[in-house]
């Protein structure tokens, strides 16, 4: 009897273990993706609050958000609006079964027209706005439109087609400007270089836009070659939603081969090979805070960033663990939680999931 009562306290204790890595790796089904749906259903609608973040050149600039940017005129801000695009182009094309599928679909179509993108491009044009959301703006619009480039719907080519305009300019930007860039922007938020990058590199690739890949590459090699010893024990920083070191890390893994990429890692990260490494998560203490709740942010892009890696290279599957706990971190405040995080954070989820 009592090798029968220990038989099956190995089974509970054998489930328990097995059920807690279950639990350790983070999952999207259909319930849950109709879940984060609901926010850029929400959000991409949303007018205010809004925050316009333009320089005005006269009274007769004081637009409705709407009135400038009839595409993209929800979720807070610009860029906001943008990528809760992009998560809804996301859901449907990973998630095609979902519930909200024929409400997604129909606010795409109704926003993301010729008219309302030839309006977007007319106000990048504007005196001022030659470097308005640069370059995270400009990077959230050219992975908006690769994931429609790489959605095979009948949509997907009507609204890659109206978007082409605002996606070549986004481009032509990018060539002009980074070429002028003398120093990497080194931050944690918006103007990170590496992460506009990365995003730019990743559209250039799926696109075939050898021009736009040839400067970045040289730009990235020029910024980051020769870095050594990146201090990743400084991070986060108090309002981060990016990893410097990591994004560091992902546009140069993009633009070096093997051969090249991991010694210049082993001199850039060389703990990230240590089987034992661990990362502490970014701690959220108010998530009312539109600051503070960056810190969510930040686990789901230091978890894409080591999701890239442990997939390409043996060495560093061990990764793939910290980047699990990452999300797991902040992914149960993402739905039904305030407004200062919930207008853009279903788009970070959502990305950091797509690369596991």
């Amino acid at each position: 009897m009592k090798y029968k009562y220990l038989l099956l306290s190995i089974i509970v204790l054998v489930n328990s273990v097995v059920s807690k890595e279950n639990l350790s790796l983070p999952q999207i089904n259909t319930k849950q993706a109709n879940n984060l749906a609901s926010l850029p259903i929400h959000c991409v609608v949303t007018q205010y609050p809004y925050r316009l973040g333009q320089t005005l050149s006269s009274k007769d600039d004081l637009k409705e958000p709407k009135q400038m940017h009839p595409a993209f005129f929800g979720c807070f801000d610009w860029h906001s609006a943008v990528h809760g695009h992009w998560s809804m182009v996301s859901l449907l094309k990973n998630y095609p079964k979902i519930k909200s599928a024929k409400q997604l679909r129909s606010l795409l179509k109704t926003h993301i027209t010729k008219g309302n993108i030839k309006k977007e491009v007319m106000y990048f044009k504007g005196k001022y706005n030659k470097s308005w959301e640069r370059t995270y703006g400009w990077a959230w619009l050219l992975k908006l439109s690769q994931e429609l480039h790489e959605w095979n719907d009948p949509l997907a080519r009507e609204l890659e087609h109206n978007l082409q305009p605002l996606t070549d300019l986004m481009a032509e930007k990018f060539i002009e400007f980074l070429p002028k860039l003398h120093y990497p922007i080194r931050v944690g938020e918006h103007p990170n270089t590496a992460f506009g990058m990365t995003f730019a590199y990743d559209y250039a690739k799926s696109v075939s836009n050898e021009k736009l890949l040839t400067v970045i590459k040289k730009r990235a090699l020029d910024f980051y070659e020769t870095d050594k010893n990146c201090p990743i024990s400084w991070e986060p920083g108090g309002f981060d939603f990016l990893s410097p070191c990591f994004q560091e890390m992902s546009i140069m893994q993009r633009v070096m081969v093997k051969d090249e990429f991991l010694p210049w890692l082993n001199v850039f990260l060389p703990q990230l090979s240590h089987k034992n490494y661990e990362l502490a998560v970014g701690i959220v203490s108010d998530r009312t805070d539109g600051k503070l709740v960056h810190l969510d942010g930040v686990n789901f892009s230091r978890a894409w960033c080591l999701y890239d890696l442990a997939k390409a290279f043996p060495n560093y599957k061990h990764l793939a663990k910290i980047a699990n706990n990452h999300i797991n971190q902040s992914m149960p405040y993402v739905v039904g939680d305030s407004y200062e995080g919930g207008h853009w954070l279903a788009s970070f989820a959502l990305y950091a999931m797509s690369r596991r």
